[in-house]
């Protein structure tokens, strides 16, 4: 049961104190070292009275309703609509950030709204949607906010979808996945060089968290790299991780390589050419990877999914719009029977394209 101290203020529980009167955060690979009254590199973190306290609990940067290929999930009820929120501040420092001004933010203005987690899952609910998705910036920062959220969502039939970069110790990770339906991780690049140079992070701590999710728990797990010309996108790079996933997360496990544009600290980049998200599609599939897509871009053919064994469209996509259907009802391929990886029902959902602000 989450402790309020008062106001937005919570206590948490992965943090020890050192020997030199400062507190250590334990919840991500970053292990920040606070004095007291200091702040996490996430901003929402900080020692007070000795103790690791999270201070943005029910306040949120916003909420909309999306549909779930927006998060990107192509195999967890397509079609249907999703509440998404976030929160304020971030445990990496991604220089190509896409979302800024809310996961960079150090002002607790940008944190408008307050709902309690049980009015988030009243308004999932009344908006037709059939699960909350944490997102916009990370929910490792926000875990008891999220973990809150997730089991009122649980108590009204509704799924929860973590949107993350995977940055997280073992100890919190087990608690907060237990309450996760689905994630989309992104997997950034694979180089430590990459990961220690453009994002502030360590790329093994986020492989430990993919091979958790597919080997140790049941969560919808799907991958998201967004390509950055001449920093990510290299065949060798592409090669090894596409190998990687094959071979340690299995052929199931959907790859989304997304286009990147000029953002917050990198605008010296181009925008990815979709030529480069092509490649890197075709990469993966000669891998093993039975569903690789892109993203940010309209291309039809390489946004569908297609039977594995014998290349049928299954579900036709063109941006977030549902087109072809060729699932059985029991998410199998109508022309040759064969299973497609995910969670289906008998009819997809008909939410398309729209994006609708909620007031909670």
């Amino acid at each position: 049961m989450t402790t309020f101290l008062g106001g937005d203020t919570v206590a948490t529980n992965y943090w020890h104190a050192l020997d030199d009167g400062r507190v250590q955060c334990d919840l991500c690979p970053r292990f920040c070292k606070l004095h007291e009254s200091q702040r996490g590199l996430c901003f929402v973190r900080q020692n007070l009275d000795s103790r690791i306290v999270m201070t943005s609990y029910g306040r949120s940067s916003g909420f909309a309703v999306d549909p779930i290929e927006k998060k990107p999930l192509n195999h967890f009820l397509p079609g249907s609509p999703v509440l998404s929120f976030g929160t304020a501040g971030c445990n990496l420092a991604c220089k190509f950030c896409q979302n800024w001004d809310i996961s960079k933010s150090r002002e607790m203005d940008t944190l408008t709204r307050r709902a309690a987690p049980e009015a988030i899952a009243n308004a999932a609910l009344a908006h037709g949607c059939r699960s909350v998705a944490y997102t916009y910036n990370d929910p490792v920062i926000f875990h008891e906010y999220a973990i809150d959220t997730a089991q009122a969502c649980r108590d009204l039939g509704l799924k929860s979808v973590a949107v993350t970069a995977g940055y997280v110790c073992p100890e919190p990770r087990v608690e907060f996945y237990r309450y996760m339906d689905a994630a989309n991780v992104d997997l950034k690049a694979f180089s430590e060089r990459f990961y220690h140079k453009v994002t502030g992070g360590h790329l093994q701590a986020v492989l430990d968290t993919l091979l958790y999710l597919r080997h140790e728990t049941q969560v919808w797990l799907e991958l998201t790299t967004l390509l950055i010309p001449d920093e990510n996108d290299s065949e060798a790079e592409l090669e090894a991780m596409t190998q990687w996933v094959f071979e340690h997360l299995g052929p199931e496990v959907p790859m989304h390589f997304t286009a990147f544009h000029p953002d917050w600290k990198m605008t010296d980049k181009p925008r990815t050419p979709l030529s480069t998200l092509l490649r890197a599609r075709q990469i993966a599939t000669k891998n093993g990877v039975r569903y690789a897509y892109v993203g940010n871009v309209h291309d039809k053919a390489a946004e569908s999914t297609y039977c594995h064994q014998c290349g049928e469209m299954l579900i036709g996509r063109d941006w977030y719009v549902l087109s072809d259907w060729n699932l059985n009802a029991a998410g199998g391929c109508r022309f040759c029977g064969t299973a497609c990886a995910g969670l289906f029902e008998a009819a997809p959902g008909d939410w398309g394209a729209k994006r609708i602000g909620v007031s909670i």
